[in-house]
């Protein structure tokens, strides 16, 4: 997919499918020029949203300047005020939550709306799968979010340009039935339509979108297990038995590919074309350094200060101490550095050990029996995402630290594996790591400004001025807008076999 000859049109499209979104008396309506349409094919808005929805979360912004450091596989050594939560704040939340209504939820949703018209189920299916891909990162970062009445701005209806929130539990509902709807159409689906060249992630394949579906389903159900496991147990037994199958293998991996023509680069390798101001989490650097695992040093490269020695920073700290590691921890990887390195929005990894713990707990029909054929299968299928030959995975799976325990210790390996695995979708990390309370060594900094690791951002202050009742009527069923209040999946930690304790679940600081 050539997304930069697409760029210009896109762009340009986008602006006018937002105008129109945001014109709730449909002035447009009353004089069309015929010269200059205001609809446009779903072909590329489609594009144009892909590319917008995976550069919000798998980018610069929101990732690796946010959650990175939240989920501590990153830390700052020159601007630590990001590090110190003081940019999950509502003044700075914006881009992450005003940012997709206006973009890819927006475009997606047109798209979708379009294939639903005309009953095109290759254009529709793979923009819900996305959207649903999108809001998930929307609904986890914030908590209870416009979903059933949002996008809704050019409808005519009363109230749509101030949308209720729905609360997180109607909107995993909302995913649920939206994913069924999308796997069922795509198995009935006989035609030979779809997105073609369009689709920069599959090129219109929808046995690879219906494959993507399930892994979808099978992430969002095991992330509501700890309060509903009877609904996260029927979801992810149809996950598993739909035969469009599951992610299993890296070539299954839904996948954009940047061109690296300085207009559409990996946005990492974008923004570190002028910073150099992260380096690697001390955290995340001893789970590694102690398994000594051999995706190190394609994760990170060796201290400027000592070329034998991998080494991480603490998070959190004041401007002074901070600055003291600018040599003696390591930079990221080389690999972060090239403009090229496509963004993968669900490994192979992460399915698999979703499939380990489903085991482990016997949900979704699979059995304990199964957890460390799928645990290992995890190992391996991250190990070939960064290049690491077989044999190489196959050692370290068989390592003291890293061979398959089995029950609640297994249960912990599974998540510190996948932890590793998420490296590079900060966000991902985090809400798993809200869940499982592993790895329970992440702490808040000393000078983060609160003494617990977050569980959430702020709802963005724009909400406050421009639908205060909506957002207000939110914050009062959720219990407040601060980094401590927990959202719906997020309330029974204790349910969770690898708990361990309050502090260690919260990431108090000592």
């Amino acid at each position: 997919m050539n997304i930069r000859k697409l760029g210009t049109i896109v762009a340009a499209v986008a602006l006018s499918v937002g105008a129109v979104a945001c014109n709730n008396d449909k002035i447009t309506d009353l004089n069309v020029d015929p010269n200059n349409p205001t609809t446009a094919p779903a072909a590329p808005v489609f594009t144009y949203g892909v590319r917008v929805a995976t550069a919000r979360w798998l980018g610069s912004g929101y990732d690796k300047r946010g959650t990175e450091w939240v989920a501590q596989h990153l830390a700052e050594w020159q601007y630590p005020q990001e590090d110190q939560y003081a940019r999950l704040q509502g003044v700075d939340t914006q881009g992450s939550f005003d940012g997709p209504y206006t973009a890819e939820l927006e475009n997606l949703g047109k798209v979708a709306e379009s294939g639903l018209e005309s009953g095109q189920v290759g254009i529709y299916a793979p923009a819900l799968v996305m959207q649903t891909w999108a809001y998930d990162y929307l609904t986890d970062t914030f908590g209870d979010v416009p979903y059933s009445a949002a996008l809704k701005g050019d409808s005519g209806v009363a109230g749509a340009l101030s949308p209720a929130y729905d609360a997180q539990k109607d909107i995993y509902t909302g995913f649920f039935a939206t994913l069924d709807k999308v796997r069922t159409d795509l198995a009935n689906d006989t035609s030979s339509q779809d997105l073609g060249s369009a689709d920069p992630i599959y090129g219109g394949d929808k046995a690879k979108w219906a494959m993507f579906a399930n892994s979808l389903l099978a992430r969002l159900a095991m992330r509501i297990v700890n309060v509903d496991p009877a609904t996260a147990g029927a979801e992810l037994t149809k996950a598993f038995s739909d035969p469009a199958g599951t992610i299993a293998t890296v070539a299954d991996e839904p996948t954009l590919n940047w061109p690296g023509d300085g207009v559409y680069d990996n946005g990492w390798a974008d923004d570190f074309k002028t910073r150099d101001d992260h380096r690697m989490s001390q955290t995340f650097m001893k789970i590694l350094i102690d398994r000594a695992d051999p995706r190190m040093p394609i994760f990170a490269q060796p201290t400027q200060a000592n070329p034998a020695v991998y080494a991480g920073m603490p998070n959190g700290l004041d401007n002074a101490t901070a600055g003291n590691y600018g040599q003696t921890a390591s930079k990221l990887g080389l690999i972060f550095y090239d403009v090229t390195r496509p963004s993968v929005l669900m490994t192979a990894a992460e399915m698999n050990f979703i499939k380990a713990e489903a085991a482990e707990r016997s949900l979704g029909g699979l059995t304990p029996a199964q957890a460390k054929g799928f645990y290992n299968a995890g190992i391996e299928a991250s190990m070939a995402q960064w290049g690491v030959g077989a044999g190489a995975a196959v050692a370290y799976e068989n390592s003291p630290l890293v061979a398959y325990a089995g029950g609640v210790a297994g249960e912990k390996q599974i998540a510190i594996q996948k932890y590793i695995a998420l490296y590079g979708d900060g966000g991902q990390a985090w809400f798993e790591w809200r869940r499982t309370c592993q790895p329970n060594t992440l702490v808040a900094g000393p000078a983060a400004i609160v003494d617990f690791v977050p569980r959430r951002y702020e709802y963005s202050t724009n909400e406050f001025s421009r639908n205060g009742a909506s957002v207000n009527a939110a914050i009062a069923a959720m219990g407040g807008d601060t980094f401590d209040t927990r959202m719906y999946w997020d309330k029974n930690p204790t349910a969770a076999p690898t708990y361990v304790d309050a502090n260690s679940c919260e990431g108090v600081r000592p």
